[in-house]
């Protein structure tokens, strides 16, 4: 199943793999001190909150961590 906007952020935190293209594109975000506040936000609601803007999770980001995410192969 493809990550979307609609997807959690818990999603992406639970395989190790989309955890570091995250940080890839947000540096630290995984290590957020307010990351498990946000683990059962969906990301089209995560970008709208201003704290999240300001460490840089963007839509425009959001969507590019969603593409390269959703290029990876299934988990085994």
């Amino acid at each position: 199943m493809p990550y979307t906007m609609d997807s959690k952020l818990g999603d992406l935190l639970k395989d190790p793999r989309t955890v570091a293209i995250l940080d890839k594109h947000v540096p630290g975000a995984s290590k957020h001190p307010q990351i498990a506040i946000g683990r059962s936000f969906q990301l089209k609601t995560i970008v709208n909150l201003p704290p999240a803007a300001a460490i840089g999770f963007t839509r425009e980001k959001v969507e590019a961590i969603l593409a390269e995410c959703n290029q990876l192969p299934p988990a085994a």
